[in-house]
């Protein structure tokens, strides 16, 4: 069990990455191998909603009345990784913290959750009306990720060393903005201030995305970097993503402690930079992976968009993710926060 891909799994990377269609004969011939014998049949339907960063696959299915949605493990992923990942994401939908798990099939690394219908998270986050509610659930969700049980197993992941290894071999010889690196440097540079507080269950990847409102709950998605992690980085991601100043973070602190924060502590803020250059990091990796150029040399840091800027122009159309251009200008985008943090 959770082996080698299957023939079968190799072949369903292979129909997605050629288009298939939601009917598509394509899809239809792989139905029986990635779902579960109920939702099986003539009325079923699989539609490709997502291709993410690690390679995985993951697909809309509408079946008996009802929709899942079906993620597919990228064949680079270990074996190991990918069960230790699926342990963390079973505690967190037990606990009502994760779309509920329908189906696993360990041999083809594929897991069908349960579709939760977003009511937009964003949307209860900024409305005045709702959003001291929207923080105070905020934080107190994430309380409740970090006190699921951390397996014995679990593999710490560390976002200095990954940032140091990308510099170091993939974008070594990228052409980047000096800023761009310098701030990847001074993180990397920099003595993490000393952390008080133990290792807990870290989603690790709690960008807006990755964050669901069904009306009542706040649910967490795609739980691939979950593992040990010290409390205060996704808490930091959090600030980060939600362009939250020094008294909303304090208030984001205050929800997850139970008790009134009254500065923001060194480990937090260091955190936040840190996740800003990872981020920053990993989307000038995609996009060079998407055969983006890279720098022409006329970006420089003022004329590099705010995190701001980044998201109207997202909202415009003017810029998307998913494209060499739309990951280039974020990555700029967010090694230019970190350096403004």
């Amino acid at each position: 069990m959770g082996g080698d891909v299957s023939k079968s799994g190799a072949k369903f990377f292979q129909c997605s990455s050629t288009g298939g269609g939601p009917d598509g004969a394509c899809y239809a011939a792989l139905m029986d191998d990635y779902l579960p014998p109920d939702l099986r049949g003539p009325t079923t339907t699989i539609t490709r909603i997502a291709a993410g960063l690690s390679g995985a696959g993951v697909y809309r299915i509408e079946a008996a009345g009802q929709s899942f949605v079906l993620k597919v493990a990228a064949e680079s992923e270990s074996a190991a990784d990918w069960l230790r990942t699926l342990h963390i994401q079973r505690l967190a939908a037990d606990a009502g913290l994760a779309p509920r798990v329908v189906h696993v099939d360990e041999p083809r690394r594929a897991v069908l959750t349960a579709f939760v219908a977003d009511h937009s998270f964003a949307a209860f986050y900024r409305d005045p009306r709702t959003h001291e509610a929207a923080l105070i659930q905020l934080g107190r969700t994430v309380r409740r990720i970090h006190a699921l049980p951390l397996p014995a197993d679990a593999r710490m992941r560390e976002p200095r060393e990954f940032i140091a290894r990308l510099w170091e071999g993939f974008l070594a010889d990228f052409a980047v903005p000096n800023f761009a690196r310098d701030a990847a440097r001074r993180v990397l540079a920099e003595e993490p201030p000393t952390s008080e507080r133990a290792l807990v269950v870290g989603h690790n990847d709690l960008n807006p995305t990755n964050i669901v409102y069904d009306g009542e709950a706040i649910l967490m998605l795609d739980w691939a970097t979950a593992g040990p992690m010290e409390a205060f980085y996704d808490l930091a991601v959090l600030s980060v993503f939600l362009r939250m100043d020094e008294g909303t973070s304090l208030h984001l602190l205050s929800a997850y402690d139970g008790r009134r924060s009254v500065g923001l502590p060194d480990r937090f803020i260091y955190n936040r930079r840190l996740a800003a250059a990872l981020v920053g990091t990993l989307q000038l990796y995609v996009a060079r992976q998407m055969k983006h150029l890279g720098a022409t040399g006329a970006e420089t840091l003022d004329s590099t968009l705010a995190l701001g800027e980044f998201y109207q122009r997202l909202q415009a159309g003017a810029l998307k993710l998913g494209t060499a251009d739309g990951q280039w200008a974020f990555g700029l985008t967010m090694l230019k926060e970190s350096l403004a943090l």
